[in-house]
């Protein structure tokens, strides 16, 4: 009877310990986050389930510097981050101005600190010019909201804009079809949840249904899993592209 006393309480303890692995490892280490909008197509895709490292960018101890490998945000990094505008929500998007750069948009190509960028990870999906989307930063034009027209008017110094100590410039990959720094302002350093490392499993599905979880949903799970399910996607790498 001891023994199996002994034997159970072994188990659990074990299992005991596993769970806390568990929930330690996903709430400290890494997180799932899912994309629910396509401003990163096609780096990242709509329904595209990620696993985010919360330990590159998280804040170095004294003694922990020297052991785990801490960076601060690069250009070119894909974050993910808590959005400005209400932090209960999180976005992805890439950092294209770090602290001290000077940025600016002509006819859709974005120089930065005065040189043009080559970005073969950028789409777009409009041919047209937007006064304001693709010649930035200029007036205001469409959904802009006041925390960017206040970036507009502290932050421009001789047409380009200048990105502030602890904050970042960041876009969408899908750059005709982002809400991204443009529209909401720049993106506060301690908002910076992390960044992905792989695809773990994508479905394609709409926005809507990413968002609020209906039934359809979940009917629709049921009857396509194999055939909706992005084989192609699953266990890809999400790599950055380094930005001088």
């Amino acid at each position: 009877m001891k023994k199996f006393a002994d034997s159970t309480r072994d188990f659990i303890t074990e299992w005991s310990i596993n769970i806390l692995i568990l929930l330690f490892g996903t709430t400290t280490l890494v997180q799932a986050f899912i994309v629910p909008t396509p401003s990163m197509d096609t780096t990242v895709r709509v329904g595209d389930h990620l696993l985010v490292d919360k330990l590159s960018y998280a804040p170095a101890g004294s003694f922990t510097r020297h052991f785990l490998p801490y960076t601060e945000p690069k250009r070119g990094d894909i974050i993910v981050f808590r959005y400005p505008m209400d932090i209960q929500q999180n976005y992805v998007k890439r950092v294209i101005g770090v602290p001290g750069d000077h940025i600016r948009i002509i006819d859709k190509v974005v120089y930065l600190n005065g040189k043009p960028l080559q970005e073969p990870y950028v789409q777009h999906i409009f041919p047209g010019i937007e006064p304001y989307r693709d010649n930035f930063p200029s007036a205001p034009w469409g959904p802009v909201v006041d925390r960017a027209r206040a970036m507009l008017e502290q932050n421009v110094v001789n047409g380009e804009l200048v990105v502030p100590a602890e904050h970042y410039f960041a876009m969408g990959d899908n750059r005709d079809n982002s809400l991204d720094s443009r529209y909401w302002g720049f993106v506060p350093r301690e908002n910076i949840i992390g960044k992905p490392l792989v695809i773990f499993w994508s479905y394609d599905a709409p926005t809507e249904d990413w968002v609020d979880y209906n039934t359809n949903h979940f009917v629709d799970l049921v009857q396509h899993f194999f055939t909706k399910t992005r084989w192609d996607r699953t266990l890809k790498l999400v790599r950055a592209y380094p930005i001088q």
